[in-house]
């Protein structure tokens, strides 16, 4: 990429477009990692201030729309970082839960996991599936929820993980175990048994 493609990148839009081309999406995305409307509407609006303030640092390697992500992201795993140094995950993780509730003490499982037919590629494309994943995501403790996301979704190694949640590996370990055992649970009772 030359000099002259880079320049027209960076002058595809001015940050008074910003929020009509990006706010939506900046929304829901800060919504899906932060569960909390107040919140997403908070970050994405730091987002912009922060863009505003750097966008001479903008390169113009990548859109405008994954430089404004990029921001986001470190945002929202600022605010986890904030949020677990304030309130270690100790506070909300009961320590006694196990997941005793889905095997015996022999190790079998008490109620064993459905087989899911449905192709996983076309499932990704679904909007409805999405809106049940979210759904099922809530639904769990926040440490659980804030884990999965970080991890899975985010795809954070294990030690940035436990930095921003304050846990030990072994934690994170015990913690997204749960998560996706809950998940899975929640997933077949709302959308695969339908």
């Amino acid at each position: 990429m030359n000099s002259s493609t880079i320049e027209i990148q960076r002058k595809s839009s001015t940050p008074e477009t910003w929020v009509d081309h990006y706010g939506d999406y900046l929304y829901r995305y800060a919504l899906s990692r932060l569960r909390n409307a107040g919140l997403a509407e908070n970050l994405v609006q730091e987002t912009f201030l922060a863009a505003l303030h750097s966008r001479d640092r903008f390169s113009g390697l990548s859109t405008e729309k994954t430089w404004l992500t990029g921001i986001l992201k470190h945002k929202i795993v600022d605010h986890f970082r904030k949020n677990y140094r304030e309130h270690p995950v100790s506070d909300f993780v009961n320590e006694d839960e196990s997941v005793d509730e889905f095997f015996t003490k022999s190790g079998i499982w008490k109620n064993q996991p459905g087989h899911w037919t449905l192709d996983p590629a076309k499932l990704l494309e679904n909007k409805e599936f999405w809106e049940v994943f979210k759904e099922c995501l809530n639904r769990l403790p926040r440490p659980m929820a804030d884990a999965f996301m970080l991890s899975t979704m985010e795809g954070m190694k294990t030690d940035e993980v436990c930095k921003i949640l304050n846990i030990t590996r072994t934690n994170l370990w015990v913690i997204l175990c749960r998560a996706r055992m809950r998940l899975r649970q929640s997933l077949e009772n709302c959308w695969f048994q339908n």
